[in-house]
């Protein structure tokens, strides 16, 4: 069965922000885990990013962080990535596309989680 965990923990970077000009920069960790009885590769990422104003921007790409990881049952993979927002506070959901070993491909779904600055109201 295919059972993959996923879980993050986001972070404001404000050394490199700029809200003066409307410049907020987050980093988030996403640990993956294959909580499942089957061997599974990661093929891609599609990202959604709701900025506090609505703005949506969509990623999409290969791996993550440059890497495919191939999780066994039991076995995760943690690594750190980040974005950039106009508005000190927005959303982030997507996806990873999975292939297990036999070749079945199937989403796992990336849960929503909040992107906020310090001392902002939403």
């Amino acid at each position: 069965m295919n059972k993959i965990e996923i879980k993050v923990q986001p972070a404001y970077l404000a050394e490199q922000s700029d809200p003066a000009n409307n410049h907020y920069v987050f980093t988030y960790t996403v640990t993956i885990r294959n909580t499942g009885s089957i061997p599974a590769k990661l093929l891609s990422r599609h990202w959604i990013i709701t900025d506090g104003d609505g703005l949506i921007q969509e990623v999409k790409g290969e791996g993550v962080v440059g890497e495919q990881p191939h999780l066994r049952p039991g076995e995760g993979f943690e690594y750190t990535s980040g974005t950039f927002m106009n508005t000190p506070y927005g959303t982030m959901h997507g996806s990873y596309q999975m292939i297990t070993d036999s070749g079945e491909k199937f989403d796992a779904q990336i849960p929503a989680f909040q992107l906020t600055a310090p001392n902002t109201l939403h």
